[in-house]
């Protein structure tokens, strides 16, 4: 049966960008049925393509692309230009007026050098929705600096409430602002090109991982405009809630999240504690904050005295939210992931073999996500752009890649 088309068919994107940010902004519009061209440097590519151990194997034993290159870019097409030679710019400026957006992310200004600034590319397609990514932003005194995950992590104080209270600072232990930012700027996008389709004008769009990963310090931000106080590392518990937090159990940690008086008061009844819940000191989420410590005393030693599964079963069937503390590889094995086909695998025809990747996980009745396509091999697609859009023929094509071009 033929998939129905994603909600972004139609759609083509230029895409410029390398890492994280900017592809995971593209892939996710191209799950969704954008056709996105991802532009690599010939015969490197994208940084991340290298980025490895791991990596998948090539038919010959030797190392092909990393995981983490394979993460970001499923369901794109792969075109190697060097732009900054002056043919290879002269394919993109071709390109622009058959895209419907450009994603690039190169530090703030780098692209005017070679044409391939907003001003210069919305004067060759003025309906454009052009898409910069950096760590800063187009505007303020950092703009011109490199901005990498980790530091903005470090500079936007999600480092200083992560970790244990008697412990040192630490990063989360994945690329969270990237992520953060990519999806932002994949909202951002969809917005404009809604625009656009009403207008016929295109627009910029100034995305700065600092400004994203500042906009989803949410409560810990608000908490410190609202008191003063600074906020603080308070290992697995919640600055507003209790009791929210790992608890140790006879043969693991187990997670018990209690977000609402109703909850605490069946929390208090299935491990023992009946009647709790009226001790002026529990009655109320704001006095289990103030007397967190107290509480924890009362509950701590009865979470102990059972395996985690006993209190997996009784919570869940009270509905007080409870969970293992699992490992990644224990995760992807949990049954719900599984059910919800949050793994996809699919085959890359060069490697020979499977390359699974975690899926998308949007859920669109009408307008479904595409079937996954692996990511390419670098360069998989050149030759095929270049004829569909620009009407190369193969003596040009090889002409170019002859001389480094492509």
């Amino acid at each position: 049966m033929t998939q129905p088309q994603g909600a972004l068919h139609g759609v083509r994107i230029l895409d410029l960008s390398r890492v994280l940010a900017g592809p995971w902004a593209t892939q996710t519009l191209a799950d969704l049925g954008a056709e996105v061209i991802k532009v690599e440097r010939p015969g490197v590519g994208d940084d991340t393509r290298a980025w490895g151990p791991p990596f998948y194997d090539d038919k010959d034993g030797r190392p092909s692309d990393s995981a983490y290159f394979m993460v970001a870019n499923r369901n794109k097409a792969s075109l190697c230009v060097d732009f900054s030679a002056d043919e290879g710019r002269k394919i993109l400026l071709d390109l622009i007026p058959k895209c419907d957006v450009l994603v690039e992310n190169f530090k703030t200004g780098h692209l005017a050098r070679y044409g391939l600034d907003y001003k210069s590319a919305i004067a060759l397609n003025p309906a454009l929705v052009y898409c910069s990514i950096t760590g800063f932003g187009q505007t303020g005194p950092m703009q011109t600096r490199a901005g990498y995950d980790y530091l903005v992590q470090a500079m936007s104080g999600l480092m200083s409430v992560t970790g244990e209270a008697d412990g040192p600072p630490t990063k989360v232990g994945l690329a969270i602002s990237d992520l953060v930012s990519g999806l932002y700027a994949s909202n951002a996008i969809i917005a404009a090109l809604f625009s656009a389709r009403q207008t016929g004008k295109g627009q910029h769009i100034d995305i700065s991982l600092l400004d994203c990963q500042m906009a989803v310090m949410t409560n810990q931000a608000a908490n410190t405009l609202l008191t003063g106080e600074d906020a603080y590392r308070m290992g697995t518990r919640h600055p507003s809630l209790a009791p929210y937090q790992v608890y140790q159990a006879a043969d693991a940690p187990v997670v018990i999240a209690v977000a609402n008086d109703g909850q605490f008061e069946r929390l208090c009844d299935a491990i023992g504690l009946q009647g709790l819940h009226h001790d002026a000191r529990f009655t109320t989420n704001a006095a289990r904050i103030e007397n967190r410590e107290a509480l924890d005393d009362l509950i701590s030693p009865l979470i102990l005295a059972r395996p985690i599964i006993c209190w997996i079963e009784a919570l869940a069937a009270v509905g007080v939210p409870c969970s293992a503390l699992n490992t990644v590889k224990q995760a992807l094995g949990e049954p719900q992931v599984i059910a919800r086909g949050m793994i996809d695998t699919m085959m890359r025809d060069d490697l020979k073999k499977e390359v699974s990747v975690m899926a998308s996980p949007l859920r669109l009745s009408e307008t479904p996500v595409s079937a996954p396509k692996a990511p390419p091999q670098l360069g998989a697609d050149t030759d095929e752009v270049l004829k569909t859009l620009l009407n190369f023929d193969d003596l040009k094509i090889a002409r170019l890649r002859k001389g480094g071009i492509i």
